[in-house]
């Protein structure tokens, strides 16, 4: 039990990492036909994934409406959207068949005028959310706010046709300081989750990371 549970998934992890690392350094047609072997079997897996995901998903909804929870009604409104664009996909033009995609039917018209304006609505309401947060940001209390401050008031300017009227360097100004600066404060940050992300893949590979296991790094 122990085998399958831990010893099993440790020595897969470990072997299609090391494969996966060698096809990448290896120029040869056997890491290519390699490749290409294991990008089918990701595809199979993240297609088992997804159901998986689904009925976690549908699962935590039903428990929150059967214990009615805090806002439980939110949960009815998922199984009401979950149907009726299943219904879409499957019932598509009066014939019940299975397609990814029904154009010009019930699903394009439950995209376009239920979850296009809803997200369009959502993303509005995260704008005073971001506008409050970046009041309390820029409060220019210490040097490095200050400095924040300053450099989104130049993009800002430069950004807009009354920036250039104010000065005319304004444009060229917030142009250096998305070029350089901030190009570079982008790697940076980059670099750093890409350097996260090999250290993660190698405790995967190694074993040392295992709360994919479901029983945390022990």
């Amino acid at each position: 039990m122990i085998f399958l549970k831990r010893t099993l998934p440790l020595t897969i992890a470990f072997v299609v990492g090391v494969l996966a690392v060698a096809m990448y350094f290896i120029p040869h047609q056997a890491a290519q036909g390699t490749d290409e072997l294991l990008a089918i079997w990701a595809r199979i897996i993240i297609g088992f994934a997804f159901f998986l995901a689904m009925y976690s998903l549908l699962r935590m909804h039903a428990n929150r409406m059967k214990q009615r929870q805090a806002g439980w009604g939110y949960s009815g409104l998922v199984y009401v959207g979950f149907g009726a664009m299943m219904s879409a996909v499957v019932y598509n033009n009066g014939n019940w068949a299975f397609v990814p995609r029904a154009q010009g039917g019930a699903y394009d018209w439950l995209f376009y005028n239920i979850q296009v304006p809803s997200d369009a609505t959502m993303f509005s309401l995260l704008a005073f959310y971001i506008a409050s947060a970046a009041y309390r940001t820029f409060r220019a209390r210490t040097t490095e706010a200050v400095i924040l401050l300053v450099a989104a008031i130049i993009v800002m300017l430069g950004r807009v046709p009354i920036g250039a009227l104010v000065w005319d360097q304004f444009p060229a100004l917030q142009e250096w300081i998305m070029s350089i600066p901030n190009l570079a404060a982008k790697r940076g940050i980059l670099l750093g989750v890409y350097l996260g992300m090999v250290a993660t893949a190698l405790r995967i590979i190694f074993g040392i990371e295992r709360s994919y296991l479901g029983g945390g790094d022990g």
